[in-house]
């Protein structure tokens, strides 16, 4: 089954906020109030932080279907698209110019790459070599002359006044069960 990049979720909802709603600011609070830190700050939780924590989550998803079941060429293809295409609105478009986009770029780039090395190991751990045994160097053989030998004759086989004969299998006369003697104890 070939799925689609996770981290498409998130840049469909960045750009439905960006373009659907002009007045929402990524800076703005999540809910009113603060959180009081130990350390004395106070802490809000802004728009943009709440996006790049879903954006993480997703990516979290799409690293453990990865390892689970790897991921296809079309999978790497749409990967590397939304990528690009995140990088470019980036560039080009003026309501995706800031630091909260670019955040979410680098998260797809994060994605693509980690994408290509778990392919990667993947193939590597499929590739079984087989250990290639080290060749002994040849060694030097004394060659002796060679003795002149005398030809061969063909020996015919003796004829038998019997004819042959026509079965293959020969009959085997079963052996007298050997005599068993009992054996005496000596003792010294």
């Amino acid at each position: 089954m070939i799925g689609f990049p996770l981290l498409l979720i998130p840049f469909a909802i960045y750009n439905m906020i960006a373009f659907l709603t002009p007045g929402v600011s990524w800076t703005g609070t999540v809910y009113a109030g603060t959180i009081p830190l130990k350390s004395g700050v106070a802490w809000m939780a802004t728009v943009g932080d709440a996006f790049l924590a879903f954006a993480l989550l997703m990516l979290m998803i799409e690293f453990i279907n990865s390892a689970r079941r790897g991921k296809s060429f079309v999978e790497h293809f749409l990967a590397l698209c939304l990528a690009g295409g995140a990088a470019t609105e980036f560039w080009m478009v003026r309501e995706a110019g800031n630091s909260i986009f670019l955040l979410f770029v680098v998260i797809c780039f994060v994605d693509l790459f980690a994408g290509f090395a778990a392919s990667l190991r993947r193939a590597r751990r499929a590739v079984v070599t087989e250990p290639v045994e080290p060749v002994a160097p040849p060694v030097a053989v004394r060659v002796e002359p060679a003795r002149p030998v005398e030809p061969v004759r063909p020996v015919e086989p003796a004829r038998s006044a019997e004819p042959a004969h026509s079965n293959p299998f020969t009959k085997v006369e079963p052996r007298a069960e050997p005599v068993i003697t009992p054996v005496q104890k000596v003792e010294p």
